[in-house]
């Protein structure tokens, strides 16, 4: 079919248990990478492509390249970075080769920073991957009712 994208390999699994297990660690590997001060690293977790998306302060980003050149204007240095960490993480699968998580994300720095994140993973040629990410803040100084 022409003017079509083409799709990623897809692998099917029935071991749902490795999977979030293989996704937990893709995860893992980002937080360790970010604390480490390497985004380019960080961002080996997403799938490499133009149609990766991204949403963040209602707006919307796509492709890698674009996230990652928007990852490091908001970071530009190891203060701005500060010390990442993820928990309440909830994994369901959407598929074989697809899963949604959930999470919230919290940076310990001067000015902390804290949200939620909902990423839909692929598993594409045999690697979970980040095709999409949905990033919010919580305000750093809610009103008081």
């Amino acid at each position: 079919m022409q003017g079509c994208v083409s799709q990623p390999k897809i692998m099917k699994s029935s071991n749902i248990q490795q999977d979030i297990t293989n996704i937990n660690f893709v995860l893992e590997k980002q937080v360790k990478d970010w604390n480490r001060g390497d985004i380019s690293a960080f961002m080996q977790g997403y799938w490499k492509s133009e149609h990766l998306s991204f949403s963040s302060s209602g707006n919307v980003t796509r492709g890698w390249q674009q996230t990652l050149e928007n990852y490091h204007k908001r970071y530009a240095d190891r203060q701005a970075m500060g010390h990442l960490a993820f928990s309440d993480l909830e994994m369901a699968s959407l598929g074989p080769d697809d899963f949604l998580v959930l999470g919230s994300w919290r940076l310990t720095r001067e000015e902390p920073i804290g949200g939620a994140f909902t990423l839909i993973f692929r598993r594409i040629n045999k690697q979970w991957r980040i095709v999409h990410d949905h990033t919010s803040a919580k305000p750093t100084n809610p009103s008081k009712p």
